[in-house]
C-alpha cells in the first residue's frame, strides 16, 4: 500500500514537467515585455516619430488627421467627421509633440467615432 501511494506522488509531477519550462517562459515574457502603444509617423518636428500614450490608444485607435478635419470654435475643438465638440478644458485634449493634429477614437461598438484623445498643436506652431 505504501508503494502505491509512493508511485502516485511521483506520477503527478512528471506529468507537469514538460509544461514547467513553457509556463516559466510565458511568465518571463509577460513580465519583461513593455506595454507598447501605437506609434505616430515621423514628421519634421519629430523625425523618430513618437508613441501615443496607452490610455489613448490600443494599437489602432489613433491617427494623424489634417488640420482641415479639426476646427476651432469658441466652444472648443470640433471634429468635422463626427460633429463632436471638445471644450478647450476637456481632459482628452493633449499637446501634440510633433505639431500635427492626431485623433484617437473608438473604432467599433457603441462608442464608435467617439473621441478618446485629441492631440493638438501648441499655439506656437
Amino acid at each position: 500500500m505504501f508503494s502505491a501511494g509512493f508511485r502516485s506522488a511521483f506520477a503527478v509531477p512528471s506529468v507537469g514537467r514538460p509544461l514547467l519550462p513553457l509556463c516559466a517562459a510565458c511568465a518571463i515574457a509577460a513580465l519583461t515585455t513593455p506595454a507598447l502603444a501605437h506609434d505616430a509617423k515621423p514628421t519634421a518636428a519629430k523625425p523618430q516619430g513618437w508613441s501615443y500614450p496607452f490610455a489613448c490608444c490600443a494599437n489602432y485607435d489613433c491617427r494623424e488627421v489634417s488640420q482641415t478635419s479639426i476646427s476651432e470654435r469658441p466652444e472648443g475643438y470640433v471634429i468635422k467627421d463626427t460633429g463632436e465638440v471638445l471644450a478647450y478644458s476637456d481632459r482628452r485634449i493633449k499637446d501634440s509633440p510633433d505639431g500635427e493634429f492626431h485623433w484617437c477614437a473608438h473604432v467599433a461598438g457603441l462608442d464608435a467615432g467617439k473621441t478618446i484623445c485629441l492631440f493638438v498643436p501648441p499655439q506656437s506652431y
